[in-house]
């Protein structure tokens, strides 16, 4: 099916270039900044952007974040940062039907430019659809389905910065990438988790609201305040503020699982306390899930192309040195190699806490719970290995 649609794609692309690049036609351009609200799917909490072209016979949607699955490594270039996109441009109908279809409102605000300005839009449409322009590496924030018809309305219009109406995310030069990703990720908590895991420093530098457009619906809003734009039109009613789930229940959400592990933590290791033994077990499963999950920060920040995967200095806490526990636990002739590991872990999660205020990076609430159990499990091993294994 998705090789179909991409053949169908291509078929209408041509038809729209050639179409364009006649130039006549009785019928003046109109085109339209299209606004699709936020879908229930986690690459659809943004929404969507794309740019309506009328006239002169066709009715065509141009859309800049298409994707083949079927591309050869695909979903090693997706993990790797090589996130090659797609312009494309199909009929108008299709693009409203395959949005609509799952209860998504779409706004539509006709440009209020002159024809010149329009015909310069065209063509620079003509040049990011014809091969090999029509592919594109997307960036998350700073090249994507909203900042590309942004651009072509700034470069086709011969604007510089646009002048904002108010939009989602306030505070000129005050908010960030992360602050705006959280206003449209507050019923994903688990996925707004990820995000604050794996993106670090660069997602934390103060942004202009012209920045915060890389947001569909900031972009919508912003273009409203603008003067560029006509008054909108709703396409498909859909859900006024999208079509997201509900909230997530606070019992499921990172900051419930943070805290159980870290009561998990301290119950473990005042019975071990009391006994006068080791939990290898509950350090091994602890120290396992830290430690894969640090290959994966790891491979972020070391081997990914991603935007803003490194610096991430939560790469001191969750690091592939956390399997260290895991692996040589459970034998007394490699204790001391864990030992040594938890000396140093401790010291450097201490001087993370410390620094950490200073370091420019924000971070997760839900992250603190889980550094404090592995500061706890760190004191209760060197405490146990001290009465346990030290003399012997």
């Amino acid at each position: 099916m998705i090789r179909k649609a991409l053949l169908l794609i291509l078929c209408f692309v041509a038809g729209f270039v050639l179409s364009a690049q006649s130039g006549g036609g009785g019928d003046s351009l109109r085109i339209s900044l299209v606004t699709v609200y936020p879908g229930e799917e986690i690459y659809e909490l943004e929404g969507h952007s794309a740019l309506r072209v009328q006239g002169r016979g066709y009715d065509t949607a141009v859309n800049f974040g298409l994707f083949d699955f079927d591309a050869p490594n695909f979903v090693w270039r997706f993990v790797k940062g090589e996130t090659d996109y797609m312009v494309g441009a199909y009929p108008w109908h299709l693009f409203v039907e395959s949005y609509a279809g799952s209860g998504r409102r779409i706004v539509e605000q006709p440009l209020d430019l002159p024809e010149e300005m329009l015909e310069r839009m065209v063509e620079l449409l003509q040049e990011q659809l014809t091969p090999p322009n029509n592919v594109y590496r997307y960036n998350y924030v700073l090249d994507n389905c909203a900042t590309r018809p942004r651009s072509i309305v700034m470069e086709g219009g011969r604007f510089g910065m646009i002048q904002l109406g108010p939009i989602s995310v306030e505070g000129e030069g005050a908010a960030t990438f992360r602050e705006a990703m959280r206003v449209y990720h507050r019923n994903y908590p688990w996925y707004q988790f990820g995000i604050d895991l794996a993106l670090g420093k660069l997602i934390d530098e103060p942004i202009s609201s012209y920045e915060q457009m890389f947001a569909p619906v900031a972009l919508m809003e912003g273009f409203d305040g603008s003067g560029l734009v006509g008054e909108a039109e709703v396409v498909a009613e859909g859900r006024p503020g999208g079509a997201t789930a509900g909230p997530t229940p606070w019992f499921l959400t990172p900051m419930a699982f943070a805290l159980a592990v870290l009561a998990a933590a301290i119950g473990v290791s005042v019975r071990d306390y009391r006994r006068g033994r080791l939990s290898r077990g509950f350090d091994a499963v602890l120290f396992g899930v830290y430690g894969i999950a640090g290959l994966v920060l790891a491979f972020l920040v070391f081997v990914s192309e991603h935007y803003a995967t490194s610096p991430n200095y939560l790469i001191w806490w969750l690091n592939p040195f956390c399997l260290i526990p895991t692996i040589f636990i459970w034998s007394k002739k490699t204790i001391n190699i864990v030992f040594c590991y938890q000396c140093i872990n401790f010291v450097v999660l201490i001087g993370l806490i410390i620094a950490w205020p200073f370091c420019g990076q924000s971070s997760n609430p839900a992250i603190w719970p889980l550094i404090v159990a592995d500061l706890i499990r760190s004191c209760s091993f060197t405490d146990q290995y001290s009465k346990q294994f030290k003399d012997r």
